[in-house]
């Protein structure tokens, strides 16, 4: 596998330094000019032709005992620098740690040597620690070698001269420009004239194109400062914040203030087609001074910023875009939500807040728990599936696996309806106290209590990734019922517990979280007949246990344990 990499990104003060001189890769060394018995020696090369002749960097440095980050200062040794060659044993007795205390080359290689240094602060005086070793990628893409050895170095700069000065102060004397070359910009049109013919659509993360750029999502790119060349892409949920700099005077003339700036530019349903999608407004929320805020009733109406003595209304704080698209990749509508507010004489900025979301045509949007594995902290989804169909998530407010939820008055008769979701990771505990009388019934208590402890509606079903779809039945784990009880003729449920064991999956750097067992188990008592006239209280528990099943085995099993998973569709993406 060739590793590539492409540089170029020249700076123009460095532009005017001299140019130095390079060795020539060539088989044999050039001969130096010398003086013949017929004339003088061989003038010089001039100054035009060196500028002219081509030249190649210095052979670059892969061996990581040689690199060191943090030796700035030329023949003196750097303070804390353990791999400075500038430095003594006598400096080394003098540092408190190294601040570069592991180097290594390129991180995407499978294999490489690592070179580590240390403080053995317990000899005297301290002495430097030096250490290579083999160091492995755990990752399951990595590169084996690194045989591209044009990739080892930077691409060497294009020296100005007279005919291309113009041309290289107009490419890189702003502030920001392109590292793509020339040769790059391509007219796709022009090369490939049966695109024509071509379907297009909107694929996940392509930017959302408009009329005349793209759709804008402002965000901050250096500093806090707003940048309005963040580009939307389909089907990523952003929410950015950023600081936009206004005053009163001029706030009128100000257009990311304005909320004609964000809907005047027309959707393009799918990329290079000419059927437009207009921005509607969807609401207009008005935040006062004070931060209260106000829904207005019409939201057809612009309002565009105006100055009202020393104050400049209708100004905009916030942007949510909502997209809804097809299956087929194409954008069928499109609003915007607006929060406006006010400023007076004295701000110099205001804080912008811009989001967007996708929801996909006659579907439901429902809030996922991770993407795609679950997240620590998020709600565990549920819901069941009828005869022959799909999941129908659970009923409640977010289709989420609940408990019991604790009250202060402990009163389990109280407590019905008091659901908390079970949130991933989190082990929980929850109960209450039943008061049993003699005149209470075996069979209308163990209901009740069934349905104190799972539920009015317990789920069959639980997502296995954190952004599973009701449409991958096999995407969605059966809840197992188990039931421990005692020989008797009237037994009550005192006690749910929940089991979730789940697994680490795809690469060991960024390993997702994907349930693999749900198991609930109802353990009851005997309900023993009372006197007349005593009282009996119980305690009623529910509990979620989360378990780990991916952490290898302990020494002296014999066999690592297997789990049967089914990886995404798009695990091994770009690759076939």
């Amino acid at each position: 596998m060739a590793a590539a990499l492409s540089c170029w990104a020249p700076l123009l003060p460095l532009l005017f330094l001299p140019p130095l001189r390079a060795a020539e890769p060539s088989a044999q060394p050039a001969p130096e000019p010398m003086a013949s018995a017929e004339g003088p020696a061989e003038p010089p090369e001039t100054r035009a032709a060196a500028w002219a002749r081509p030249r190649s960097g210095p052979a670059p440095v892969t061996d990581v005992a040689k690199l060191c980050v943090c030796d700035l200062l030329v023949a003196q040794c750097d303070v804390n620098c353990c791999c400075d060659p500038d430095c003594s044993a006598a400096d080394f007795s003098l540092f408190t740690t190294c601040s570069v205390p592991i180097v290594t080359g390129d991180s995407r290689l499978c294999s490489q040597k690592a070179a580590t240094y240390s403080l053995d602060v317990e000899a005297n005086p301290p002495e430097r620690i030096f250490k290579l070793t083999d160091q492995v990628n755990p990752s399951v893409f990595c590169i084996h070698a690194t045989n591209y050895k044009q990739a080892l170095s930077f691409r060497p700069p294009e020296m100005p001269t007279s005919e291309n000065f113009d041309l290289l102060l107009k490419r890189f004397g702003s502030a920001a420009f392109s590292a793509k070359p020339d040769s790059w910009n391509m007219n796709t049109d022009a090369q490939n004239p049966s695109d024509a013919n071509e379907t297009y659509r909107y694929e996940y993360g392509v930017p959302i194109q408009t009329a005349d750029a793209f759709l804008r999502l402002p965000s901050p790119v250096v500093s806090s400062w707003c940048s309005d060349a963040n580009p939307a892409g389909f089907l990523v949920n952003q929410a950015t914040k950023c600081t936009r700099s206004v005053s009163v005077e001029k706030c009128s003339n100000i257009q990311a203030v304005s909320m004609l700036f964000y809907i005047n530019s027309s959707i393009l349903a799918v990329p290079k087609s000419s059927q437009m999608v207009n921005i509607t407004v969807q609401s207009i929320v008005v935040q006062s001074l004070n931060g209260m805020r106000t829904l207005l009733n019409g939201s057809d109406v612009l309002r565009p910023p105006v100055t009202l003595d020393e104050l400049c209304i209708n100004i905009v704080l916030g942007v949510s875009y909502h997209i809804t698209y097809t299956d087929a990749g194409e954008i069928i509508e499109a609003a915007a939500s607006f929060v406006l507010g006010a400023i007076t004489k004295e701000a110099l900025s205001i804080q912008q807040s811009f989001d967007i979301s996708f929801t996909q045509v006659n579907t439901t949007p429902v809030p996922l728990s991770g993407n795609p594995g679950y997240v620590v902290g998020l709600p565990l989804r549920a819901g069941f599936q009828p005869q022959g169909s799909g999941i129908i998530q659970n009923t409640n407010k977010y289709s989420q696996l609940t408990i019991l939820q604790s009250t202060s008055n402990q009163d389990c008769l109280a407590a019905q309806g008091a659901r908390t979701p079970i949130l991933f990771g989190y082990n929980m505990i929850s109960g209450c106290q039943l008061r049993i009388t003699a005149a209470m019934k075996c069979q209308p208590l163990t209901q009740t209590l069934l349905d104190l402890l799972k539920g009015q509606s317990f789920p069959e079903y639980v997502a296995s990734f954190g952004n599973s779809q009701a449409q991958n039945v096999l995407d969605w784990v059966p809840i197992i019922h188990l039931r421990t009880s005692e020989q008797s003729a009237c037994q009550i449920p005192i006690s749910l517990e929940i089991e979730v064991k789940w697994t680490k999956y795809g690469s060991l750097v960024n390993p997702q979280a994907r349930i693999v067992n749900v198991t609930a188990t109802i353990t009851t008592t005997t309900l023993k007949q009372l006197p007349p006239g005593r009282e009996r209280t119980i305690p009623v528990t529910s509990s979620v246990v989360f378990t780990d099943i991916s952490s290898p085995a302990e020494p002296g099993y014999k066999a690592w344990p297997t789990i049967n998973i089914k990886l995404p569709f798009d695990f091994f993406f770009p690759f076939v």
